[in-house]
Order: structure tokens, then sequence, then C-alpha cells
């Protein structure tokens, strides 16, 4: 396994008077091992033991050739892995379940009596892959400079006025062309009043004049997730709608301008919605300002309200804004910030001011 990032989660582990875990979220277990495996309905469990007696249970269907830095117990569909992993665990100490691990895994194992109690462990492991070390810097560096060349590519190509459909599939191409392993998550390209839903699932709608038009996109790297908002207008934007857009660009910025170790997370949220609010779009701001992002698109931890955690190096999170008035015009400008020792840097250069295309 890595060494440096099983210590931090040792480390973690005995903070949380925790000596043993059973990991089984597949990102997690790549993330210690460099291994991807998707078991399907199948049990896998990365076992991690304080005294080093750490196990890696996979079905025989997934053969590794490779030297992970882990013992390797594998089974076949026939066996009883449950009983197999839980001859394993020290039965008189808790063990710390992760959160992805089914019911008829974890109900079976407390049937057997497999440890003295059952916790959830999540962020150990979560909270350790918040912190992103060289390594994974510079693989979301990279994904992010494909994803800005791909941001261009695909502003351009919206000028031929395809159906959101449509340009989410050149998308695809785009990302072969510039060399991405393909999406993070499905595009979501927005025209119109459909940009009024922030999660709005692409449609057959063609681009009309004065729309806007929002281009969420993300590619994967060597494993490692970009993600990206731009919103451009479609050959001419009303003045409100300008305005709008300069609203949540400044909102944009105040959230980035307040990024150092030692800053809530919620205050970053506050500069955003605060400025927002007070140009009297508040209630136009549907959503949290940004998600820590990695290895899922998506990872543990947020930019909210409500998240009073502070902010450390090391960390990757996005900033984005967005108004949204039904039936109307939908605004969102994303970026990706990586948090250094005296305040961040931003992972996306591609343009974000106010532009007409067509």
């Amino acid at each position: 396994m890595k060494s440096n990032r099983l210590a931090k989660i040792l480390k973690s582990m005995e903070d949380s008077n925790l000596k043993q875990i059973i990991v089984s979220d597949p990102a997690s277990i790549f993330y210690l091992t460099g291994k991807w495996i998707h078991p399907g309905e199948r049990m896998l469990a990365l076992y991690i033991n304080s005294k080093g007696n750490n196990k890696l249970f996979v079905n025989r269907l997934f053969p590794i050739n490779e030297d992970l830095g882990v013992e390797i117990v594998s089974f076949d569909d026939t066996d009883n892995c449950i009983k197999i992993l839980s001859d394993s665990l020290m039965k008189d100490e808790p063990v710390g379940i992760d959160k992805n691990w089914p019911s008829r895994f974890l109900i079976r194992l407390m049937e057997l009596n497999g440890a003295a109690s059952y916790v959830n462990s999540s962020l150990i492991v979560d909270r350790v892959r918040m912190i992103k070390d060289n390594e994974e810097i510079e693989f979301m560096r990279n994904a992010s400079r494909l994803n800005d060349m791909a941001m261009e590519k695909l502003k351009m190509a919206a000028l031929s006025g395809h159906s959101e459909k449509d340009l989410a599939q050149v998308l695809l191409s785009i990302y072969k062309e510039v060399g991405a392993d393909g999406f993070s998550f499905e595009p979501i390209i927005a025209y119109g009043a459909n940009a009024a839903n922030p999660h709005h699932s692409n449609g057959d709608k063609i681009p009309s004049a004065g729309d806007s038009i929002i281009l969420d996109i993300g590619c994967v790297k060597n494993s490692y997730c970009s993600d990206m908002t731009r919103t451009v207008f479609y050959k001419s934007a009303s003045e409100r709608f300008k305005e709008i857009f300069n609203i949540v660009l400044e909102a944009n910025k105040r959230a980035i301008e307040m990024i150092k170790p030692g800053v809530r997370f919620c205050d970053i949220d506050f500069a955003a919605r605060n400025y927002i609010d007070s140009k009297g779009y508040g209630e136009y701001f549907t959503h949290r300002t940004g998600h820590s992002i990695g290895i899922e698109v998506h990872d543990f931890g947020d930019v909210s309200s409500v998240n009073t955690d502070t902010v450390q190096p090391g960390m990757i999170f996005s900033i984005e804004p967005g108004i949204y008035l039904p039936g109307a015009v939908g605004v969102r400008i994303e970026d990706l910030v990586l948090v250094t020792e005296s305040g961040c840097e931003v992972l996306n250069k591609a343009d974000k001011d106010f532009i007409i295309i067509g």
C-alpha cells in the first residue's frame, strides 16, 4: 500500500481510538493501493489493523497480479466470504465500517460476532483524502488543464447551434482529442430557461438568441477529476441578464479571495451568498457554494453555510455560485481552487468573463 497515506490513516485511527477498520469504498481502496476494483454485488474489503495485519479480501473474478503491498485474501463465489473476513478480525475490539458497505455484508458479520462493536469510520479515510499530497495535486492540475482546453473548444462548438444532447457528445470527442480519459460526470449543457435548473438533464433544445448557455463539464485523467462551469450567451443578452452574470462573477471572485488556511468553509459560502443576497437575488441562489473533489467529483466535504470546518493546505474544492430565475435564465460560474500555505491557487484558467457567442 502507499505507505505515506496508510500512515495518515493509522494516525487517524489512533486519534479515534480504533485498532481496526474495514474499507469497502473502491475509490478509497484505489487511494490506498493504487488499484481500481469494481466488485459489483460481490464483497470487496480492505482490512486495516493497527498491528500491521492488513489484508485485502477480493473475489478471484478480479485477479491481482501486481504487488499492492498488502496480503491478498482471495475467495470464490461459493465461499463464505464474510466468515473468511470475520476470522481475521480482533473479536474483542470495535471495528470501523466504511460508509458504502452493503447491509447484507455488515449484518452477517454482526451475526458472526466478528467484533466487539461496530462504528461508522468513514471520516477516518474521508478526512485524510481531503488533503491532497503532491502527486494528487499534480494530477488535479493536469486534469483541470485538460478541462480548460476542452472548455474553449466547446464554446466554439456551441456556435454551431447543436442541441444540448448533441453538444455533450461533441464534448466527449473533445476530451478524447485533448487526451482526457472521459467524463468525470455527465456534463450539464443547459440553454435558456433550462439553465434555471441547476441539475438539468440534457435534452433536445436548440439555443435561441438571448439564451444563457451553462456549460458544466469535467474530465478524468490519471483517475483524478476536474470540474468547471462557464456561462456564455447566444447571439445576444439583455441588460438584466448581463447584470445577473456580473453579480455571479463577483460572488465567485469574492469567495475565492476569502480562501486561505484557517478560514471556515461557511464564511467562504457567506462571502458569495451575502453578495448575491445584497443584490436582491438571494432566493435564487439555491445550492451550496462548492464541494470537495479528487478521485471522485464529489469527495467528502463542501463549501456550505453549515460547514464550520476550516480549510487546510492541500484541500481542493469548487467555488460555484449561481443565480437561477425559473422560466428565464440561469448563470453559474465554477472554478476549482487548491488551498496553499498562504492563500489559494485557482486551477482553472479558462476565460470566465462575460461573452456573447454567435
